[in-house]
């Protein structure tokens, strides 16, 4: 896919896979809702989670956002090698639960809904994936032929 294509992708897709490492070196897989802020994924979770405690120790992790198909030709996704910016602001925080509200649930960020996303954001985390390289594919462009 093309930068504009990926960008598209992601913008249309809901399910990113976060895969951190855990402290025994196993890869830890979750998915999150995301947002797109300036081009970047970002995702909020709680703060005691475990994939949270895995990117304290290692801030490496591989997102996936993919969508299948019902056939082989169908298949598409974006996977990104990232770092994992950890904020705790609550500002910061419940700026993206906002953002996640109105994405997934059509709630406006108005004051009502910003201050309920700040009492949600004392016990979570924003999580800013800082890409360093993406792998891209579309099947549907392979014309059948693989």
């Amino acid at each position: 896919m093309s930068d504009e294509e990926a960008a598209a992708f992601l913008a249309g897709e809901r399910v990113v896979t976060c895969a951190t490492l855990g402290r025994d070196g196993w890869p830890h897989l979750m998915p999150l809702w995301y947002v797109i802020r300036g081009g970047t994924l970002w995702a909020w979770t709680y703060a005691k989670s475990q994939k949270v405690r895995n990117l304290e120790r290692d801030a490496r992790c591989t997102l996936q956002v993919e969508a299948g198909g019902a056939v082989y030709g169908e298949l598409r996704g974006v996977m990104l090698r990232a770092e994992a910016a950890i904020h705790r602001d609550l500002d910061v925080v419940a700026g993206v639960g906002a953002e996640l509200g109105e994405r997934y649930g059509g709630a406006q960020a108005t004051p009502e809904v910003i201050e309920a996303m700040r009492r949600q954001a004392a016990k979570r985390v924003a999580l800013e994936f800082r890409e360093r390289s993406r792998a891209t594919w579309d099947h549907r462009k392979l014309g059948g032929g693989y």
